[in-house]
């Protein structure tokens, strides 16, 4: 038993040390970021009008983006008639998203400014806040209908295919059949 206690000591110590070399803080090298609420990736989507994880609600329980429609337009047999709705749907999802993006990359460098200023206080907090969910419920709004939109132009084996295709399809016990809607019995 004695001649386990060094090797223990040894092997704590040794984990201790592995710990702390990994560690880093979570917000290192954030702080020169032109807008530290905004990684330059979110930027980019934010002013290309992508979706950024917003609809996952609707994509993720069958309701197809008009964007991966029009990726998956030939393994799902898209008639002519449907990209063209489709197309349109992007576009006008892209119309209504860039510009939402741009004032919340707006609203963000306003609220950055009163922070780097010290000039914040809780009312101009609340308001800038306040300005920036607005903004972020109305562009997530925007990505969410035109999922909802897509449903009605699909039938039901291109939703299928569509689940198939993105990895939806066969998941475990209890998930979502995305070609229904409806959740599969446990």
């Amino acid at each position: 038993m004695k001649k386990c206690i060094p090797v223990v000591i040894a092997f704590v110590v040794l984990a201790g040390g592995a710990s702390a070399q990994v560690h880093q803080p979570p917000y290192a090298g954030m702080q020169t970021r032109p807008i530290k609420a905004l990684s330059d990736q979110q930027i980019a989507d934010l002013k290309a009008g992508r979706g950024m994880g917003m609809a996952l609600p609707a994509e993720l329980n069958g309701y197809p983006g008009p964007s991966h429609l029009l990726e998956l337009a030939d393994q799902l047999n898209l008639s002519a008639e449907q990209r063209a709705t489709t197309q349109a749907m992007f576009e006008a999802m892209k119309a209504e998203a860039i510009p939402l993006g741009e004032r919340l990359i707006g609203q963000e460098v306003a609220l950055e400014g009163l922070f780097a200023s010290h000039t914040v206080t809780p009312d101009t907090l609340r308001s800038a806040t306040a300005a920036i969910g607005e903004t972020q419920a109305k562009l997530r709004e925007a990505h969410l209908k035109y999922h909802l939109s897509t449903i009605a132009i699909l039938q039901p084996q291109q939703r299928e295919r569509y689940a198939e295709l993105r990895g939806y399809a066969g998941g475990a016990p209890g998930a979502p059949d995305h070609s229904h809607g409806i959740h599969k019995p446990n």
